[in-house]
């Protein structure tokens, strides 16, 4: 488990557009999302509302490791990898209840709990 560094916590308030969301499945065949229900959770934990989830809840719940992909106003990208955490009651799944927007449905909470964190090819952490 990594601790975003203030730089990372900089860079994901600069982040730009929805941030792309990777899980892949029990065959090892990859799928990936666009999500704009985000948010940091903690020092080392990124969560997605699960508002339309098909196949990226089918593979969180078959134990996929994911990454969380992001780009920020100045044009530079940033990948954080780890492992998914799926949250239908409790403290974090409270937590997406108060930001994500009412008009959708939030099933449940994603959380990508940080392991890897890069900048382009450059490992941070």
């Amino acid at each position: 488990m990594v601790s975003l560094s203030e730089t990372i916590h900089s860079v994901w308030e600069q982040r730009e557009g929805p941030v792309v969301f990777t899980t892949v499945d029990s065959q090892g065949l990859p799928n990936a999302i666009y999500a704009t229900c985000v948010n940091k959770y903690g020092d080392n934990k990124i969560v997605v509302a699960d508002n339309y989830f098909n196949k990226t809840r089918n593979n969180i719940l078959s134990g996929s490791k994911g990454s969380i992909l992001f780009i920020t106003h100045d044009g530079k990208s940033y990948q954080m990898k780890g492992t998914i955490e799926y949250h239908e009651e409790g403290d974090v799944y409270k937590d997406m209840k108060n930001w994500n927007p009412n008009k959708h449905p939030g099933y449940a909470a994603a959380v990508l709990v940080i392991n890897e964190i890069y900048s382009g090819a450059k490992k941070l952490a």
